[in-house]
Formats: C-alpha cells, structure tokens, sequence
C-alpha cells in the first residue's frame, strides 16, 4: 500500500540524513504531509492499490441458478435465521455469524452468495483470501478489519440492517496454523478473522453474516470450523442430469436453437460438468454457429463445443497418414468395448487431434453413478486397454498412445484391490506389502486384457475397413456406429 510505502522509505531517508548531521525536521514534516494526503487518496478512491475491496451489484435471485436445488435450500434455510430475527430473538436463537459453502471449482459458489445477499436485502461486499496477504506483517489484519468495517459502513448508508462478507479463497488465509510451516502474516490475518467473527459488533444492528467459499476444506483450521464461526457447511456439487438441463435451459434462454436441439440429450452427454463448463459449452455453440454464419444454433454445434470444453480446440497438430491410421484403430478398439459394456455409450467418435489427445471417443452413462460393482470397474479396464489391443491386432505392436490408458487401467484394478473386491479380500492397501499389491494388480490386468482380446478379435477386418472411413471423414456419430456394429458380428458381440 501507498502509505507503508511512504513511512518505510521516509524512515530510511530520515535516518539517513540524521546520520549526517543535516536537520531533519522539515524532512519529517514533509513525510508527515505526503502520509495525509495519501490517507485522503485512498479513502476517496482516487488511487486504486489492487487491493481494496468493494461492494458488489448482487442483483441475483436463486431462481438464476440452476442445478443446485439441495444446496440453495439449505442456504435459504440458513438465511432465513437472518430474514426473520424478531422471531429467532423469541426463541433464544442466536443469529448465525458464518456460512462455508464448499465444492469443486465452477459451481456456483460465488452467484450462490450474492444471491444470498440479495434473498436476505443485505449489503453485499466481496474479497478474495489472497488479497489479504503481503509480504509487510500487519497488512492483512488490517484489511479484516477494514472490510467488516466497511461491510457495516455501507449497510449504515443505504439503510439496510444486515451485510453480507463473502470472501473466496478462504483456504488462503484459512490454512491450518503450525505444522512447523507457520506464517506471522498468515496467521495474523486468520487470528484477526476470528476475532471479527467472535466479536460483539457481528451481533449487532447491522449484523454482519460472513459467506466463505472454497474447493480445500480439508485445509482449513479447525478454529473456524467451530460451531459460533462457520456454523453451516453447504456442499455445492457438480449438478446431476437433471441439474445440468436445469442451467441449459438458462444459459440458452436468449440464444436461438433450431429444431432439431435436445437440450436433455445435451445434459446426458455432458456427464461431470459444472455449471461454468455448460455456461462455456453453451458460448462455444453460439461461437461455431457464428463462425459458419448460421441464424440459429444446431445440434451438431453443441457436440463440438462439448469436444472443445473437454479437451481444448482443434489444433495444428498434423499427423502423418500411417498416424491418423493408428489412431482411428486405437479409438474404434475404445468404442466397440464401450459398447459391449454400457450399449448406447457411445456418443462420438473423432481423430481430430484437439489439446494433448490425437483422438477421442465421448462416452455417455446410462445415468449418473456414485458406487461401482467389481464388474463394472473391470468394464472400465476393458475400455481402458481395448484401445492397445487393438493396436496390436492390426499392426502386430502398440505405440505411446495408449499410456494414458495404462495408467488409467491401473488406478481401477488398485481400486478394485483397495475395496475389497480382488482375490486378496479386504485388506489395507496402503498397509500391503508392495511386492504383494504389484502382483495382484499385475494378474487383474492380465485377465482382463485377455478378455479384451477375446471381445476384439472377431472385429479385426471390420476395425480394418472402418479406419480407412474414419481416416477419411475425420469423425463418426454414436448412432453410425452402432448401424456397422450391428452389421459385424451380433450373436458373437452379444456373447462378448
């Protein structure tokens, strides 16, 4: 900041100076003239420092966000403590001083809080936990206080009697202390927070509600995980499908779909995606649609925008004939062992090579999981390995290409050791021997990539001839896949 800047150096010059002999007083009274004016600047907002916070337009009602139903009720439920505090007062209820919502990144955390503020008619003022910390010890403490005082300043003014403080990245300055990585800034700025929180002025007219988010909180200090601190924990997930359809319908509400759009299809297909990934997917249709000067947005525009979300644009990469060869075998191996697992998963097929990956075949569940059998976790390694067996049955070898695949195959079989489900039984995987856990992964991969063998092998001419088409028209649908598959051989793929 402006002003220990000024004091640092006018300390460092005043002493010089007095070193020499010169008079210091007119120094002195210079740097005092120079710290005022910088004290008028500052609060005046003339000169910003990067690091002040302000208050922010939160005109954002719940019914903006889609696809956290469960979340946004139990955050009403909790504002309501501060909607409604005559009656809570009759009751002996104390008001609530802090909400953490907790979740992955893109979810809606930060529309979430100022919806809260808007909910509740409250003054929002928002702040990112890095911002409170410098190298100058003291300065983050002094930025808590200065944003709670400002929260109630401001609420003061516009003649409300609540605030809201949201501050993102708490897990900056929320950190456990000790550990002997100790930090004075760090654990001044978290000593002073707590204070705030625990101080009388949070209580009163108007009361401040503190509205924390972060994707670590298994970082955090205990301290402000106490009940009288952060006294709700809200979990903000990944939307499920009908969450997803839900922030569809919003993200497309003023951009003009043709016919043959099926939000609900798009909503299957974008399995695992946050809410910011389908507000981008959504932007990157309109953007494809844009650059082939189309009036509306088509569906086929909306699966390369799910392609480019997942993996990054299509880029200059140019792969030799006998490469794009490779790899359309390599992707057609992955596709027909989806296939046997999960019918109906394929969704799309491409060789364009986008981000770090040549080729990609999007698979679409049947619904959303959240436990695995053993028989779907070895489906998973079938998938994962088919793209090498096949490799190896039309040119005799693998390449580098599959050695994502490998170790995607490996995590599964040491999850299947770690829950209990190999030959082992239950056991401690951590705990286990190495040379014990090696070889048992090493035989459930074995099994299986002579499964996958066996599911492939009667594909070998049909792999054959349907890489030279893909080669050629660089991509294929779920749907034309499945019409050649089911023109191959049926009754040994159903067997498969």
């Amino acid at each position: 900041m402006i002003r220990e800047a000024i004091v640092g150096i006018g300390i460092a010059i005043t002493v010089f100076f007095a070193y020499l002999g010169t008079n210091v007083l007119p120094l002195v009274l210079l740097i005092g003239l120079l710290f005022a004016i910088s004290v008028v600047v500052e609060k005046r907002g003339v000169v910003s420092t990067g690091h002040r916070e302000h208050p922010s337009s939160h005109r954002v009602e719940f019914e903006n966000i889609g696809g956290q139903e469960s979340a946004k009720r139990e955050l009403m439920e909790a504002l309501d403590f501060l909607r409604h505090r005559d009656k809570i007062k009759s009751l002996g209820i104390r008001p609530l001083k802090g909400i953490l919502l907790t979740g992955p990144p893109g979810t809606g955390k930060t529309l979430m809080a100022k919806a809260a503020a808007t909910y509740t008619d409250s003054v929002f003022v928002s702040a990112s936990g890095s911002e409170f910390v410098e190298m100058y010890v003291g300065v983050g403490a002094s930025r808590v206080r200065d944003l709670f005082k400002k929260a109630r300043s401001l609420a003061r003014k516009e003649g409300k009697d609540s605030a809201i403080v949201f501050i993102d990245e708490i897990d900056v300055i929320g950190g456990k202390r000790g550990g002997g990585q100790g930090h004075q800034e760090y654990d001044q700025t978290l000593n002073q927070l707590l204070t705030e929180m625990d101080g009388m002025q949070t209580t009163s007219n108007p009361l401040v509600l503190v509205v924390a988010a972060t994707n670590r909180v298994d970082m955090l200090d205990p301290a402000l995980l106490r009940p009288g601190r952060f006294d709700r924990q809200i979990k903000v997930d990944l939307p499920d499908k009908e969450g997803r359809l839900h922030i569809l319908k919003i993200q497309t509400a003023n951009k003009p779909l043709a016919k043959d759009v099926d939000l609900e299809s798009i909503a299957k297909e974008s399995y695992g995606f946050s809410g910011a990934q389908l507000e981008s997917l959504t932007n990157e249709a309109a953007i494809l649609a844009l650059r082939e000067d189309k009036q509306e947005i088509e569906t086929r525009h909306f699966r390369d925008a799910v392609d480019k979300v997942l993996l990054g644009e299509k880029t200059g990469k140019r792969p030799s004939s006998e490469e794009l060869l490779r790899v359309s075998v390599h992707e057609l191996g992955h596709a027909i062992a989806s296939e046997s697992v999960r019918p109906g998963s394929v969704a799309h097929i491409t060789i364009a090579p986008r981000g770090n990956a040549l080729g990609f075949v999007r698979q679409v569940p049947q619904q959303d999981s959240y436990l695995y059998t053993k028989e779907q976790l070895e489906g998973q390694m079938k998938v994962a390995l088919a793209g090498a067996v096949a490799e190896e049955l039309i040119f005799g070898n693998r390449s580098t290409g599959a050695s994502n695949d490998f170790m995607q195959a490996s995590n599964l079989a040491r999850t299947i050791v770690s829950c209990g489900l190999s030959s082992l039984g239950i056991v401690d995987a951590d705990n286990l021997q190495r040379n014990v856990l090696d070889e048992e992964i090493r035989k459930i991969l074995s099994d299986i990539e002579k499964l996958t063998i066996e599911l492939l092998e009667p594909f070998k001419d049909g792999i054959r001839q349907l890489s030279q088409t893909l080669v050629e028209e660089e991509s294929m649908t779920g749907d034309a896949f499945r019409q050649w598959l089911s023109r191959q051989k049926p009754k040994q793929f159903a067997h498969a």
